[in-house]
């Protein structure tokens, strides 16, 4: 069975900050930049390490981390089923999700400073 391309990430999807780290180290910690965080938008998770002295290995872990949340798995979980089941399911899908939520039942609606009988 060969393996096909679903979908790929690329760097461009992840925004990289790197700052100082906190607590205890002494002079060479507070003027290096060493911490990084790693966001990730699509999916809103954030991985961030500030344990090691290297930036390129603290980039490694950040990575690490954010990929192991459970926001960016759930992401990831639903970008391949989107992916495997095709443009017009998804949106058939989609839509099938936003009726069943406008329904009268799942909405509320409240009139704020005026008197409605």
């Amino acid at each position: 069975m060969s393996k096909e391309l679903l979908f790929s990430v690329t760097k461009k999807d992840f925004v990289v900050e790197h700052t100082r780290g906190s607590g205890n180290g002494g002079q060479k910690r507070n003027k290096t930049s060493s911490a990084v965080r790693i966001t990730h938008h699509d999916s809103g998770a954030v991985g961030y390490s500030e344990s090691e002295r290297s930036q390129e290995q603290n980039k490694k872990l950040a990575l690490e981390r954010l990929v192991a949340t459970e926001k960016f798995k759930a992401w990831h979980k639903l970008k391949t089923s989107f992916a495997l089941q095709g443009i017009t399911d998804m949106e058939r899908e989609l839509n099938r999700r936003v009726d069943e939520m406008m329904q009268d039942k799942n909405l509320l609606i409240e009139y704020l400073g005026e008197d409605v009988t």
